[in-house]
């Protein structure tokens, strides 16, 4: 079977495509191919060109047009009579079956949309049973309506606990049934499986939430890549994996935390992203089981991010998608460390940008009207930590008091 994980590739190099439409102008179109950059970096690819195209909207057959593909193709071929070899093209966006197969008739090379790289990655990742099967289930989902261009022996795969049993699976096959009918029968076993090992998962997971005790719950939120790990370790004073790549953290981690003489529970959950694949959301329902089921979520932003607000909008509608919106909520601008702005020269008439602002306008605008729901801070290097610990000991003591009146045994920090 044709494998998704990439990671055996990790000298492969590859060009980036993305259109230039009336949604999206071109400094935008910029942004998110620096993004998918990251990702293909996080893959352990590395990105040589970029193809950009101005359109109304993706080629229904080829997601460019042709004369733009025929420029990838000769960028290709001309790489490659220098010996220089472009392994892959990654698009931007999600590409249609029928997409894909057009594509990778005309270039000859391996072919990956956003979401099949995002897939990879967390393959890559996934170093747990829980998480592998999420991943594993997002995986068959994507793949079940790409099965004409993912044409391939599954029952070779079909092995695994539960499924039928490796040469067994041979036998599902029916008078006249084709090798894609039975590999589509074969990948809706495989999903029925991983269900039902999900299901099974959830009822754990369920179990151990339950026997946590009267603690109030507190999530860290955010877009991938904006420390929250790094945020745990501090607030935690454990060790839990933080790396400068996209999607460091998979699996949901939980650590008792107390401030002063107030114990909670804070759990560090996987970063957004734009475009997360919906099949992706699904499968990880049971891990963001822990925002759901949060009395507080501290959703944390890089600050230093040009567009960050952006990523609030992003993490905020995936919040409201899986059910967990409205949520009492604060909001940590992080790496306060890392903000630059450009000032402008006293000659300068044209009007003042964003680009243009210090950190502390930018903390007048909107922001300010957050008050205590809101604080910026520098996780590297624990500028503000103290004030943060201060503003949840605060925060989560008010709501212990709301959910278990008749268990206040708390007192105010400074008596502790």
């Amino acid at each position: 079977m044709k494998e998704f994980v990439i990671s055996e590739a990790k000298a492969e190099t590859a060009v980036l495509v993305a259109l230039v439409t009336h949604m999206q102008d071109e400094a935008r179109t910029r942004e998110y191919l620096d993004e998918l950059e990251f990702l293909a970096e996080t893959a352990g690819v590395v990105t040589v060109k970029r193809f950009t195209q101005k359109t109304e909207g993706p080629n229904q057959t080829s997601y460019v047009g042709k004369g733009k593909l025929e420029e990838i193709r000769q960028f290709i071929l001309d790489e490659e009579e220098v010996g220089r070899e472009v392994g892959m093209v990654i698009f931007d966006d999600e590409l249609s079956a029928r997409q894909l197969r057009n594509i990778e008739n005309a270039l000859h090379v391996k072919i990956l949309d956003r979401t099949s790289l995002i897939l990879d990655i967390f393959a890559m990742r996934a170093q747990t049973a829980n998480a592998k099967t999420q991943v594993e289930l997002a995986q068959y989902r994507y793949m079940l309506p790409r099965l004409q261009r993912l044409w391939t022996h599954l029952e070779r795969q079909g092995g695994g606990s539960g499924s039928g049993g490796g040469k067994g699976s041979v036998g599902l096959r029916g008078p006249g049934e084709t090798q894609l009918e039975m590999d589509r029968r074969i990948i809706l076993q495989r999903i029925t499986l991983l269900k039902r090992k999900m299901e099974e998962i959830d009822r754990q997971k369920n179990t151990q939430r339950q026997n946590r005790g009267r603690l109030i719950r507190v999530a860290l939120v955010g877009y991938t890549n904006v420390g929250k790990s790094t945020l745990m370790n501090l607030l935690s004073k454990s060790e839990v994996f933080a790396e400068n790549k996209l999607f460091a953290t998979l699996d949901t981690t939980v650590r008792k935390v107390t401030i002063g003489n107030l114990p909670f529970l804070l759990s560090d959950t996987v970063g957004f992203i734009r475009k997360l694949p919906t099949d992706l959301v699904d499968s990880f329902k049971s891990t963001l089981d822990e925002v759901r089921e949060a009395d507080l979520l501290l959703h944390v932003a890089d600050i230093s991010y040009p567009h960050f607000e952006e990523q609030l909008k992003v993490v905020e509608k995936t919040l409201s998608d899986i059910g967990a919106g409205g949520k009492p909520s604060m909001y940590i601008f992080n790496k306060v460390d890392n903000y630059t702005y450009t000032p402008k020269e006293d000659n300068d008439l044209t009007p003042v940008t964003r680009e243009n602002w210090t950190l502390d306008e930018l903390m007048k605008t909107w922001m300010a009207k957050l008050g205590d729901d809101c604080i910026f801070i520098s996780a590297k290097y624990k500028t503000h930590i103290d004030e943060l610990r201060k503003l949840l000991y605060d925060k989560v003591r008010q709501l212990h008091v709301q959910k278990y009146p008749y268990n206040d045994f708390l007192y105010p920090l400074e008596d502790d």
